[in-house]
């Protein structure tokens, strides 16, 4: 993300009226520059090699080169540069697709603007973002894969010698909260919520936020 507090956004849909009013539904917003649209990914990589940008709002399925590709090159050549799919399709193929290639967050067109505004700035300040139905797939997806990690109870029983903070956290992030919302809901420090999650990765072997949320789910941590 830039130094600035503006999220500069890169709008791509093969549809003119759905892009036209992406551009002016995000131009509504205080925080979100829109720099460029495209039609298709061809159009966001010439876009990208002349100017900069933040964060690009992918369709997936469009003409010349779809979003998957496009995200794969862009994931690649402007690895500063995150893609958010925004999308009309929410089935398993389409949604490992993206994820494959280096997508970090993924919504269907039924968001409506402020779950666009706050995925838009999830995905500029790091952090992966799901819609509802994304994130049900997701976790029945990883249930399906059997345990990630079996880590037995510590001495007192907790799953992995994580604490109860770590816990607490871990069921938070389970529940799809950003560091910001869990920070909030427990009243504390958003670095201390960075510390417990960094460490709870390191006990439970996560390397993301849907590796700890498929181990929340597989230790009773998080409701089905």
């Amino acid at each position: 993300m830039s130094d600035t507090t503006v999220i500069r956004v890169i709008v791509v849909d093969d549809q003119q009226i759905v892009r036209e009013g992406l551009v002016a539904l995000l131009g509504l917003l205080d925080d979100v520059e829109v720099v460029g649209a495209a039609g298709d990914g061809e159009g966001a990589l010439r876009l990208l090699a002349e100017t900069s940008a933040d964060v690009v709002l992918m369709d997936l399925r469009m003409p010349v080169m779809d979003g998957v590709e496009a995200t794969q090159r862009i994931t690649r050549q402007h690895s500063q540069v995150a893609v958010l799919v925004l999308t009309t399709y929410a089935d398993d193929d389409s949604i490992a697709a993206a994820l494959r290639s280096g997508a970090r967050g993924y919504l269907t067109k039924d968001a409506g603007r402020a779950e666009i505004a706050a995925a838009l700035r999830a995905t500029a300040s790091g952090q992966s973002t799901f819609d509802t139905a994304v994130s049900r797939r997701l976790v029945a997806a990883m249930l399906r894969l059997g345990p990630l990690h079996p880590v037995p109870p510590d001495r007192w029983g907790n799953p992995g010698g994580l604490t109860p903070r770590e816990i607490e956290i871990l069921k938070l992030i389970a529940q799809g909260m950003t560091n910001q919302q869990i920070a909030t809901s427990l009243f504390i420090g958003e670095s201390t919520v960075k510390t417990h999650i960094n460490n709870a990765f390191a006990k439970i072997g996560a390397r993301s936020r849907s590796d700890a949320t498929r181990y929340a789910y597989r230790h009773g941590l998080a409701e089905g």
